[in-house]
């Protein structure tokens, strides 16, 4: 497992949760895909909130794993499911859009500001990265709606025609998420993703080798480049408290931001 999943000591105010999807390749087809939730959680010395602060992901619409403090028990409660699961019998395809709209949404019960980080890659069949094959064919498509790309910090293609081609996305909500309003009613983000597509490109990409023999004959050889591979999405998704936000955000996220008395984000 990489460092970015390894387990750290959480502190109240400060929380995050991890989620890794990976689907294997065949050459015409995707196998299924399911998913491992490990936690990640930094720790900073800015002044912290001493209530309960919650954070969980949302596919679909339905929660697939939490994770929330319990300031009155000193407890985190936690949870994990799958994600991007298919219906039985399915099998991913190569070039088809399925639906895969993710939010965060507030279990705590302080506000709080929201940071995601993505991550996409591909690994062979004992898990080693193969940073050949290009992060671009994994579209996970971002709606952008209300959240803000750090670019700075962002490795991976947004687009066709962009320059990078790393494998890290990082992303801010640009306004508080609220606690639970009365009865119980929890607020979430803006969907953040909405659907996912292997892209029907990764077929054609082959490499062509050829060879000739003593008596002049030659030999071409041709290998589908991510055959037998598999594609691994991550989301680890952050929450910050609201309150002494700007210091808080610095130390936890090391970024500085500006957030105006309207309580909106902005990074500098």
């Amino acid at each position: 497992m990489s460092d970015r999943s390894r387990k750290r000591n959480p502190v109240p105010g400060t929380l995050g949760l991890f989620v890794l999807a990976a689907g294997l390749l065949a050459f015409s087809a995707i196998g299924s895909t399911r998913a491992a939730l490990t936690f990640y959680s930094e720790t900073y010395t800015a002044q912290i909130d001493v209530q309960s602060i919650g954070v969980s992901l949302v596919e679909n619409g339905k929660i697939v794993s939490y994770r929330d403090y319990t300031h009155a028990d000193n407890v985190w409660n936690q949870a994990s499911g799958q994600l991007l699961t298919l219906p039985e019998g399915e099998t991913w395809q190569i070039g088809r859009t399925y639906p895969e709209v993710l939010s965060v949404r507030n279990s705590g019960s302080i506000d709080e500001y929201v940071r995601v980080k993505l991550y996409k890659y591909w690994v062979d069949q004992e898990g080693n990265k193969l940073p050949h094959l290009s992060p671009a064919m994994i579209d996970l498509h971002l709606t952008n709606d209300h959240w803000i790309v750090d670019h700075e910090a962002t490795t991976a293609r947004l687009k066709e025609d962009d320059p990078m081609d790393g494998e890290m996305i990082v992303l801010y909500y640009d306004s508080p998420l609220a606690a639970a309003g009365e009865g119980g009613v929890f607020y979430e983000t803006e969907a953040f993703a909405d659907s996912v597509t292997i892209k029907s490109e990764v077929a054609a990409k082959v490499t062509r080798t050829g060879s000739t023999d003593a008596e002049g004959r030659t030999t071409v050889r041709t290998v589908y480049d991510y055959d037998g591979a598999s594609f691994v999405v991550e989301a680890e998704v952050d929450a910050v408290q609201t309150h002494n936000a700007v210091s808080a955000i610095k130390s936890a996220w090391g970024v500085d931001v500006e957030v105006d008395a309207g309580g909106k984000l902005r990074l500098k």
